[in-house]
């Protein structure tokens, strides 16, 4: 399981909303042409979190984080082929106070406090959380993952949201 994102303008998100087909398109379209691009978070439009979503999903909750970045928060479709449960999305005013929360709160912010043992306990996937370094391995996708929402924030997208 990989956790997904596909920043979207106004427009698009309405047409997303009425047409999910239209949307799993233009997800495939957006990775297809980024795969061999391979930008910066703060320059794509699809991002991925890849297996470090469900950590990530428990570290910001011990935080009360003010959005849900990791699962979404509205849901648009019930299409199986967007992979583990319904797409959701976050509107472009959610991203934006999500954006403003990932910049107030670092990765050593999230990890302040936390026993590795914790995530074992809790079942975080992708699990071998007692390896040396392991709560390390979160910090690349958190910070790349503040920089996608940065810049989604910064041009009003609304993001799409979902577990594949």
């Amino acid at each position: 399981m990989i956790g997904e994102y596909l920043r979207v303008t106004a427009a698009e998100l309405g047409r997303a909303i009425r047409e999910p087909d239209w949307a799993l398109d233009l997800v495939e379209d957006v990775q297809d042409a980024e795969e061999e691009t391979e930008p910066a978070p703060a320059e794509a439009r699809h991002f991925s979190t890849y297996k470090a979503w469900d950590m990530l999903r428990f570290l910001l909750a011990r935080v009360d984080f003010p959005v849900n970045v990791i699962q979404g928060e509205e849901p648009f479709a019930e299409d199986e082929d967007w992979g583990y449960g319904p797409p959701r999305y976050l509107r472009p005013e959610r991203v934006e106070l999500a954006a403003e929360a990932m910049r107030a709160t670092s990765y050593d912010q999230l990890l302040r406090g936390v026993d590795p043992a914790e995530l074992t306990s809790a079942e975080v996937y992708p699990l071998g959380w007692g390896q040396p370094g392991a709560l390390e391995w979160g910090r690349r996708w958190y910070d790349d993952l503040t920089q996608f929402f940065e810049a989604a924030a910064g041009a009003d997208d609304a993001v799409l949201v979902w577990l594949d």
